[in-house]
């Protein structure tokens, strides 16, 4: 499902480093015009959104009204996407009001799950049972709107649903909005994205947890404060979202907000390494180079440059301190790269 392009500079992981680097040490300082990590396709990391069908359940049969479970739900957490659309069909023959049910063949369709991927169906499901006060059919009819995908692009229609699913409580609804409104740049649009992240953050939603996080740190829409952008991020990180797990390292490192721990701060970096994002890797490289959080090891930082400038983060200072490595050390060292490129 491809998701609203709707991502802002202060969302994107890392945007707070420039503000936020592993100081003092000159060796972890990093360039001023050092760009968030790229995608394989060359753009800054999107914000993918959590299915508004499915924010966070992870498996089984939920009950539905009266207690009974709910076997589509369940199929389609378990990948059985065909049992899934056979079951939500099923139900909806044996009662036309069934929203849950239309949405899920609605998100079937669209991410072309057990059927035909085809987003003129999955918008007639959704708009069904959007028609029935569902509000996860709502929140993704405003993304199909704003993106033109299986109905006409409707910016204003669009905004529309995902207000009407806000307010019914779609926690990715209230994250679309937030975005819209941070993007008008108006003081009291800020406060209401941060009412809006909240809502979403509590909900558990990664990327609005980041997101408030952010806004916490800068002081927009809600009073500056580090120690309540270090839980967000924390929890944003809990919840598998990288940039958090980046932010939080970096505030892990520097004390700021939350106790200092370079020890744990690397071990935050380096998992965010491993799962590919660039400024972790940079971070990582810098750690090893100096040992500060991580034992010192020149093999080891030389494998995470490399990695990070794979991906277009150039890092002088680190290609300086590492130019004292052997022409074997270097090999390894590329050798390390490409097998860890390969395992991901």
């Amino acid at each position: 499902m491809r998701r609203l392009a709707l991502v802002l500079a202060a969302l994107v992981p890392g945007a707070a480093l420039a503000a936020q680097t592993p100081a003092p040490s000159p060796a972890l300082t990093p360039k001023a015009t050092e760009q968030p990590a790229k995608d394989q396709a060359g753009k800054p990391p999107m914000r993918e959104l959590p299915s508004p069908y499915t924010p966070n359940y992870t498996g089984g049969a939920l009950p539905r009204g009266g207690g009974q479970p709910d076997f589509a739900y369940g199929a389609y957490q378990k990948g059985q996407y065909v049992t899934a659309f056979r079951e939500a069909t099923k139900r909806i023959e044996a009662d036309r009001r069934d929203a849950a049910a239309m949405t899920l063949l609605g998100e079937l369709y669209n991410q072309g799950l057990g059927v035909r991927q085809d987003p003129v169906k999955a918008a007639e499901w959704y708009r069904l049972a959007a028609a029935l006060n569902d509000s996860a059919a709502m929140s993704s009819l405003g993304l199909m709107s704003m993106d033109g995908r299986g109905v006409q692009k409707d910016l204003k229609a669009g905004r529309r649903w995902l207000e009407s699913a806000a307010e019914k409580g779609s926690p990715t609804a209230a994250y679309n909005l937030a975005l819209i409104l941070i993007g008008a740049a108006k003081p009291e649009d800020e406060a209401r994205a941060a009412t809006l992240l909240r809502k979403a953050a509590e909900n558990e939603i990664g990327p609005a947890q980041h997101g408030l996080g952010v806004l916490y740190l800068q002081g927009r829409g809600v009073p500056k404060d580090p120690s309540q952008a270090a839980e967000w991020f924390r929890r944003a990180a809990d919840n598998g979202d990288l940039a958090g797990e980046v932010e939080f390292a970096i505030l892990l490192f520097n004390g700021n907000g939350v106790p200092k721990d370079e020890a744990r701060a690397a071990r935050y970096f380096l998992h965010a390494a491993q799962r590919g994002n660039a400024i972790a890797q940079n971070r990582v490289a810098r750690l090893y180079a100096v040992g500060r959080g991580l034992q010192k090891n020149l093999l080891e930082a030389a494998t995470w440059n490399l990695l990070a400038a794979q991906q277009g983060l150039s890092d002088a200072w680190l290609d300086q301190t590492l130019s004292g490595l052997t022409t074997d050390e270097k090999r390894r060292a590329e050798a390390q790269a490409s097998a860890r490129n390969e395992a991901r």
